[in-house]
């Protein structure tokens, strides 16, 4: 059943249970909504309705919601407001309750004597909760919350069903003892209730493919097929739109990657049965924030949207093979992508803030050793050949080509001058540690294409007698050619030969006890003038957010860094830690967001925020570890790039 589909019928349903208790005339009474500037009840469902508007935090889908306020001043006085008119309550305050413009009308959430309890009522869709919320930075006591609670519950119909829902870990911890008439519902039992998540949103249309994660490799797949799978895959080659059965972590690599393109990308549970049905035919995918729909069409259907929506053409940055030499990371910055890649600029500019963002040091092999690698094996002569061949549009041809290719070139030798260079930077700078060597290309930080997830990262072990810095440079060389990183160029009608692999060298902290993503603006709640967040998805360093495990679960957080208290709202908690524990620290948490603030204005210098949003998101891998004295830890940043946004 289509979402808006079941929020209409849950309104229908409780439409008719409070009509069964109704006299006749407030039936009669209830039949229609129409907005009005507030109520002070809420008699029926219609009425409900005319007040509610979407949230505008769309973190949980599947809701409507009406803003709420106490009077304290004019005896508890209820107002419902329409809420498309206000979707903030000091509007509503300032135009029919006397509240001066220029008021502190931030106070209403912190001061003991406010004159206002502010709130809203949300209806979650699937589940069938009324929810009584507050701001996640609100700090109103129980006293306060049980008065609100009660006023709200007494003036509307719902009132018997409603429940205090904690938007904040520090509320929960509150709500904990309120009395026994104000019910409590989590956010984890309002997400059990719900069959889906919009990760990336958007339109799509193409072939539905219902397979596994496990049977990828034997499927053929494009731009052209809506793919059903059982769980997310790094395996997955650009597709025209995603669904997956299990709930995902929003800033794992498939998710990054789709909302790179961006590509239409949906979390719902028995996926493949519910898509079933629509096995090798044609239809069209939308997913928004708060729903989704999926409608069968003809193949003459797809074709003429498909027409109407292109692919985009990407232009990459051209490849500069001037620079040979190592190259420190401190001597990078934006304009090097050339010879760095994307990834190795962005990191030299994240070296250059200093104060609150602690970067590990390192150097990068330049782009043109990668160029010297093929053209002294042959390779290059091989790439241009197949590359070049009219098969190579055949993506089945292509497909076969490419199987073989990261594998064949396992066998080439790499220039033995730069792996000795190499060695001896590393007993240099990183002596007797573990190193890591990360892909950088220049087809990264692009609208329109992917690079989350798509190449290998290698590690240099002096305890491993395999872990060699040949191997490791040779393996994320291959990384180039493997199928998703070549179809992601094919889509994006990138030619093959025009993107390169230079290599940033970083040294692995020893002790590393958790790592992860995050976002540095609210995802859900972008625009100008809402609220400002950081997105953090967190993990012990056993597991991974980039890519978990089948069933595994990762801190996922909206942290409300510059409110008052800066809260925490937990979306999922780690399978990895004990209940009720997190994965970072208060204390890391404040760490974190520090370097997050920091690195969000250093780039807005270099990045535009993409359409919508206030703040500059940018994309930032981070590790928890060790102090170097003491058993204390902190915050280092091993990655930044702009994030393009969840899609449209």
């Amino acid at each position: 059943m289509h979402p808006y589909h079941f929020f209409m019928h849950g309104l229908w349903m409780l439409m008719v249970f409070v009509a069964s208790c109704a006299e006749a005339d407030l039936q009669r009474r209830c039949e229609r909504g129409t907005p009005q500037p507030s109520r002070q009840v809420l008699r029926c469902a219609a009425e409900y309705e005319a007040q509610a508007a979407r949230p505008q935090d769309s973190a949980l889908p599947g809701a409507y919601t009406v803003k709420t306020i106490i009077d304290q001043a004019n005896g508890d006085a209820v107002h419902f407001l329409d809420t498309n008119t206000y979707p903030m309550h000091k509007a509503f305050a300032v135009d029919h309750l006397q509240y001066p413009p220029d008021g502190p009308f931030v106070n209403e959430y912190f001061y003991p004597q406010r004159r206002f309890l502010l709130g809203s009522v949300t209806y979650y869709e699937e589940p069938g909760i009324w929810a009584y919320e507050l701001a996640p930075y609100d700090t109103a006591s129980n006293d306060m919350i049980a008065l609100a609670f009660r006023r709200i519950a007494g003036a509307a119909f719902f009132g018997g069903a409603l429940r205090f829902h904690p938007t904040s870990e520090a509320q929960a911890q509150r709500a904990a003892e309120l009395p026994a008439d104000v019910p409590m519902v989590t956010t984890e039992a309002l997400q059990a209730g719900m069959s889906f998540q919009p990760l990336t949103l958007g339109e799509t249309c193409g072939r539905v493919h219902v397979t596994t994660a496990a049977n990828l490799p034997f499927a053929v797949l494009g731009p052209r097929d809506l793919v059903v799978l059982d769980r997310a895959s790094n395996d997955l080659v650009a597709v025209g739109g995603l669904v997956v059965s299990e709930f995902q972590a929003p800033l794992a690599d498939a998710n990054l990657r789709a909302s790179r393109r961006p590509t239409p990308y949906l979390a719902l549970k028995n996926a493949s049965e519910v898509f079933e049905p629509l096995r090798n035919q044609w239809a069209c995918l939308t997913v928004d924030a708060f729903q989704w729909q999926v409608t069968a069409v003809t193949e003459a259907e797809a074709d003429a949207w498909f027409a109407a929506h292109p692919a985009p053409v990407v232009t990459v940055p051209a490849l500069n093979l001037t620079v040979t030499d190592l190259v420190d990371v401190d001597d990078l910055g934006r304009g090097d992508v050339g010879f760095a890649g994307g990834t190795a600029a962005n990191y030299g500019e994240l070296r250059g803030i200093g104060g609150d963002v602690t970067v590990p040091d390192g150097f990068v092999i330049p782009m043109a050793e990668y160029q010297i690698f093929t053209v002294d094996t042959g390779l290059r002569d091989s790439l241009i050949q197949v590359t070049t061949d009219p098969s190579w549009d055949d993506p089945t041809f292509r497909r076969i080509i490419v199987d073989g290719l990261p594998q064949s070139m396992e066998d080439l030798s790499v220039q033995a001058d730069l792996v000795a260079r190499v060695e001896a930077r590393i007993v240099l700078e990183f002596p007797g540690g573990k190193v890591r060597f990360i892909p950088s290309t220049n087809a990264e930080d692009l609208v329109g294409v992917a690079s989350s997830g798509l190449h290998e990262t290698a590690v240099v072990d002096p305890a491993d007698p395999e872990a060699t810095v040949e191997r490791a440079i040779r393996t994320v060389w291959a990384s180039l050619w493997s199928l998703p990183a070549v179809e992601e160029r094919e889509r994006a009608s990138i030619p093959q030969l025009d993107v390169g692999m230079a290599i940033l060298v970083q040294p692995v902290a020893d002790g590393e006890s958790a790592g992860g993503v995050a976002v540095t603006a609210n995802m859900y709640d972008p625009a100008p003038g809402g609220e400002d967040a950081f997105i953090v998805n967190a993990q012990l360093a056993e597991g991974s957010v980039a890519q978990p495990a089948p069933g595994e679960l990762v801190d996922s957080l909206v942290y409300y860094y510059f409110h008052n208290g800066q809260p925490a709202t937990y979306y999922a908690h780690s399978s990895l830690v004990p209940e009720g524990g997190t994965v970072l620290t208060r204390f890391e948490m404040f760490q974190l967001g520090r370097a997050l603030d920091a690195i969000r204005s250093h780039f807005r210098t270099i990045f535009t925020p993409p359409a919508g949003y206030g703040a500059l998101p940018m994309e930032v891998e981070w590790k928890v570890v060790p102090d170097e004295v003491g058993d204390g830890t902190h915050i280092e940043i091993t990655q930044a790039r702009p994030y393009p946004g969840r899609g449209e």
